[in-house]
Parts: C-alpha cells; structure tokens; sequence
C-alpha cells in the first residue's frame, strides 16, 4: 500500500514560468525509472506557481528520490528557475486510489 508522499511547491521567477513547466514535463522519464515512486505527479496551479506530488510506499523509496536524479537537478537549476527555495512536505497517506 502507499502510504508516505511528498508534496513540493515551487515558484518560478517572474520569466522563468515556461522553463520551469518544461523542467517538470522533462522529468517524467527519470520518475518512470524510479523503482520506489508509485505515482509522481508534475502541477501548476497558476501562472508562477507550481508543484509535485509523488506517493511511495516506503521511506526507502521517498529517500531514494528526495536523493536521486530528479532532486539533484531541481536543487542545481533552483537558483536560475525559482523565486524561493522549494518547499518540500513530507506526507502520511491516509487512503489513496490508484490505477
């Protein structure tokens, strides 16, 4: 069962918004190869605002990606796309529906 998550809200710097949304959409391919992430969701809930959602079901796999490849370029670029440090919540799942 997944039951640990986190949550990453991420604001882009007024003229990065579009660099931003395509470092999201380009991650997809390094979440896919991340055996521990069940589900990994990229999100923009405005113009400037962004976000992450991914789901794990243990805290070996939430580790392992807040350690991996995707983190890593989102801290290295962090200064270039994004207004303020991103804030990463750890999650308790309660319940969750999945394909």
């Amino acid at each position: 069962m997944v039951k640990l998550a986190l949550f990453v809200r991420l604001e882009a710097k007024p003229g990065m918004e579009a660099a931003v949304a395509d470092f999201l959409a380009g991650a997809l391919p390094l979440a896919n190869a991340e055996s521990g992430t069940t589900a990994w969701f990229a999100l923009k809930f405005g113009p400037s605002t962004f976000g992450v959602f991914d789901a794990f079901q243990d805290e070996a796999g939430r580790s392992a990606h807040l350690n991996g490849p995707i983190a890593a370029a989102l801290m290295a670029n962090a200064d270039k796309l994004l207004s303020e440090a991103p804030k990463i919540e750890r999650v308790d799942l309660l319940a969750a529906k999945l394909p």
